[in-house]
């Protein structure tokens, strides 16, 4: 803060000696009264805004481009604030291109002051000084690792002073020492050098966290609890708040806010443009279906969607009416957690035509457009096939199924369920709303040329 500071009031005065020249303060006395008072509230918003953005927070991961990223927002923060007040007491007299230097240079001066600052804290660290030690509960693998990457980031200066763990099974390398059960935590507390107590006790111990945590409290010490010291999984979480309430929350598969609203208003701009576009193809596949065999048009069957929610989902009719009633005649044919059947006797002629050009999943832009399905996603099974489902397979629900897929344009013939499950899986995993578009993109021609 100190340095931030100084730095903004030499800045400031560096520039108004660069733009009005020796007599700067006597031009900055015709519009505020005390121009030295004016350095002090301009360094002290400066240092209110840096704190705002975080900037005085101890960070781990420490980046010049996360501090310079920062800085920025800081610096645009100010210069609104800045704007305003000359706005508000109608201070016209400032000069433009004054204002236009200042804040560039502050954050450029900023973030280079920082970059100078850490590299000597850093040196000072590695060299032994500035340190503060670390006293880990737990002596597993886990709790070793974590203790490694402490001392394997010598800037950050931290030490680990030594283990507690109850279980004498675990060997520490050498350099590290165990100094008794976790028992033993207030008395090493008191005859130890310690900063900090970092908590990696296996599950089977976590109802000592609140006595623990409690204690350190009482004795002053900050708690570091590494979250993937739960399991490899926990590494997916974050915190957030809930009414005042920290709450630990795992996600498993994409959790973009923001672009999944893009994916969503993509889906209703394609889907309703493609109901009115596509009405004349409606049409003739509409007629063609009634002139071929007796029954509904439209096929309608419930299939599960996102986390279990069931909905009709809607296809042209490519199977003889009573083709329901004749599924027993064909399951054992295929694996039943996802029906395949390539010759199936009870598609119509017609029906092959229109599975093969995919044009029998066009009402399907309806239950987009109904906000049930996506243009792309995993393909939404019926339930009797869900009931099937090994637990990794159930992962597909955790996204709104779709028209088409990555297995559909890239392994469609593929009958082998669980490498169908993987891609789903993988586009899970790996989703954005561009790929989105490449899968659009390669169905189209896919099912163009039958495939």
């Amino acid at each position: 803060m100190t340095a931030d500071a100084l730095t903004a009031v030499a800045l400031l005065a560096g520039l108004s000696l660069w733009r009005f020249g020796p007599d700067w303060a006597i031009w900055w006395r015709q519009i505020v009264p005390i121009p030295e008072g004016l350095l002090v509230i301009y360094a002290g918003g400066w240092v209110i805004a840096l704190a705002m953005n975080g900037l005085y927070r101890p960070r781990a991961r420490w980046s010049i481009r996360g501090e310079a990223v920062d800085v920025v927002r800081a610096t645009i923060a100010l210069a609104l604030v800045t704007l305003s007040v000359l706005f508000i007491f109608r201070m016209p007299d400032v000069s433009r291109l004054f204002l236009l230097v200042l804040f560039p240079a502050q954050a450029i001066t900023t973030v280079g002051g920082r970059i100078l600052i850490r590299f000597a804290m850093e040196s000072l660290r590695r060299h032994g000084k500035n340190l503060r030690y670390v006293l880990v509960l737990g002596a597993g693998p886990r709790a070793q690792m974590f203790a490694a990457k402490l001392e394997g980031h010598s800037e950050l200066g931290l030490r680990v002073v030594g283990f507690l763990d109850d279980s004498p099974a675990f060997d520490l390398p050498a350099g590290w020492e165990r100094l008794g059960s976790v028992d033993d935590l207030e008395e090493i507390l008191h005859t130890r050098i310690v900063d900090e107590v970092a908590l990696c006790l296996p599950f089977s111990q976590w109802s000592l966290i609140d006595a623990i945590t409690q204690l350190c409290e009482e004795e002053g010490k900050i708690v570091r609890i590494p979250m993937d010291v739960l399991d490899r999984a926990m590494t997916t979480g974050r915190v957030e708040d809930l009414d005042g309430t920290p709450v630990f929350s795992l996600v498993s598969g994409p959790d973009r806010t923001l672009a999944l609203a893009a994916k969503r208003l993509f889906d209703l701009a394609v889907a309703a443009v493609g109901l009115v576009v596509l009405s004349p193809i409606f049409a003739i596949v509409a007629i063609a279906v009634r002139r071929e065999s007796r029954g509904p048009i439209i096929f309608r069957q419930v299939r599960v969607g996102l986390h279990g929610r069931q909905f009709e989902v809607l296809k042209f009719r490519t199977m003889v009416a009573d083709a329901e009633h004749r599924y027993a005649e064909v399951v054992d044919r295929s694996d039943p957690r996802a029906f395949k059947l390539t010759n199936d006797p009870r598609v119509t002629p017609l029906g092959r035509f229109l599975r093969r050009t995919s044009l029998d999943e066009l009402p399907q832009l309806w239950n987009v457009l109904r906000g049930e399905m996506s243009l792309v996603g995993p393909r939404p099974a019926p339930p009797r096939e869900v009931k099937g489902y090994d637990i990794w397979h159930r992962r597909r629900l955790s996204m709104k199924p779709g028209i088409t897929g990555l297995w559909q344009v890239t392994a469609r013939r593929n009958d082998d369920f669980d490498n169908r499950a993987q891609l789903d899986l993988t586009y899970i995993d790996r989703w954005s709303l561009w790929l989105d578009l490449q899968i659009l993109a390669r169905t189209i021609p896919a099912a163009l040329e039958g495939r």
